[in-house]
């Protein structure tokens, strides 16, 4: 039995604003920063029928586009909040990119009480994109390396869940030349892609281990080429501080001015990545 077998969702959750729920939920996130934000409902939703909320923020003369997801895993409440002081730091330095803000992927996760990693049908999205030979080896890395984990539980079949899907469908429609996918709580920088990663964020230093089947980095930064640097916030619970926030923001921006160019300008690279994942 799939760990979603005896699960009794509901079809539609009432929708608020989103502020309300995240400034209830969020650490380090107060009214006036979540209202600045200017959250805007997309097409997508979750499970439960919970609105997915976005946020585009816009350079006068955008060279790149860049996707940022958060929350991905509900549990992981400071990677949604990590994302909301962002788009503060896009709105104030948007350097020459057109940014794409998503900062709850996951708000079934978010909302149980306590928090949930994976949505409300004890999916991992972070197992659900349909990466090559998905059907043979999510299966078998869910039984054999994780012992069937419920928290790690793929799904049924690939993009299976209305989450995952509507992020796979944004990466088609948004096409980015980078995606940030923020998670918790391993404190480590890891990366996917055709492009040199950056040594480090803030604190947070390059170490790359791998790659699971499903994950977001495999889809997107090996299988589509789509770099995708994902951020491990060091606690799930706790921001960094702002200062670190900011030089995070900042290195991020720089290691993109230097290595970050549109497909239509860049040289192939192959990128190489060998063994199983640790992390998100």
């Amino acid at each position: 039995m799939s760990p979603s077998a005896h699960a009794n969702i509901p079809a539609s959750t009432p929708q608020t604003d989103p502020c309300v729920e995240f400034v209830a939920r969020l650490p380090n996130v107060r009214a006036p920063l979540c209202a600045q934000a200017e959250l805007v409902p997309t097409a997508g939703r979750s499970v439960q029928g919970r609105t997915i909320y976005a946020r585009d923020v816009v350079a006068a003369e955008p060279r790149v586009r860049v996707l940022v997801v958060a929350g991905m895993h509900g549990d992981e409440l400071s990677s949604s909040a990590v994302a909301l002081h962002w788009i503060q730091r896009a709105l104030e330095i948007p350097a020459d990119a057109h940014w794409r803000f998503i900062p709850a992927l996951n708000p079934d996760g978010l909302m149980m009480r306590p928090a949930k990693r994976v949505n409300a049908r004890g999916v991992d999205l972070n197992r659900n994109f349909p990466t090559p030979n998905w059907a043979r080896d999510a299966k078998v890395y869910w039984e054999k390396r994780t012992r069937k984990d419920p928290r790690r539980w793929p799904g049924p079949h690939p993009l299976s869940e209305p989450e995952s899907k509507y992020f796979h469908d944004e990466m088609e429609r948004f096409q980015p030349d980078l995606i940030v996918s923020i998670h918790a709580p391993y404190g480590v920088l890891d990366f996917d892609g055709p492009v040199t990663p950056p040594e480090r964020l803030g604190r947070l230093y390059l170490d790359q281990v791998g790659i699971f089947p499903g994950s977001l980095g495999n889809y997107g930064g090996v299988h589509k080429g789509m770099p995708v640097v994902t951020i491990e916030l060091p606690s799930a619970i706790r921001t960094p501080l702002d200062a670190e926030m900011r030089q995070m923001w900042l290195d991020l921006l720089r290691w993109m001015g230097e290595r970050v160019v549109p497909p239509s300008q860049a040289e192939p690279v192959m990128p190489v990545r060998t063994g199983p994942r640790k992390t998100s």
